[in-house]
């Protein structure tokens, strides 16, 4: 990692360790990689914490336009749900469950209308 400032939204050690392995690997057939994937998912998470706007995310963290691009790749690839799959099915498991739920629950709510609108 760099020596930049820290903040408190970075992920830590013990976390990156169990994302590093679900993130895609780098393509071998484009360019390498000039931010590391860490520094990616720290800038993710700062905006998520702090709810900024991308263009004003700190200087010492990738540029905005290289997290957006990752955030939205991974979106329309379906990395996020993949790795919340996945991290469920670890904490599940690390608790003592099956990796899925064997039972759900569904909510609903009704609501009374009158017969004469507005």
């Amino acid at each position: 990692m760099s020596s930049r400032q820290h903040y408190s939204s970075d992920v830590t050690d013990a976390e990156w360790t169990l994302l590093q392995p679900l993130l895609p690997p780098a393509r071998h057939d484009v360019r390498p990689r000039k931010y590391e994937q860490r520094e990616i998912i720290n800038a993710i998470r700062y905006l998520q914490r702090t709810g900024c706007s991308w263009r004003l995310l700190p200087h010492d963290l990738p540029p905005y336009r290289v997290v957006f691009y990752y955030f939205r790749l991974w979106q329309r690839t379906g990395v996020w749900e993949q790795v919340h799959a996945a991290l469920h099915a670890q904490l599940r498991q690390k608790i003592g469950r099956d990796t899925q739920p064997s039972a759900a629950i569904a909510d609903s709510q009704s609501v009374k209308t009158t017969e004469k609108g507005g």
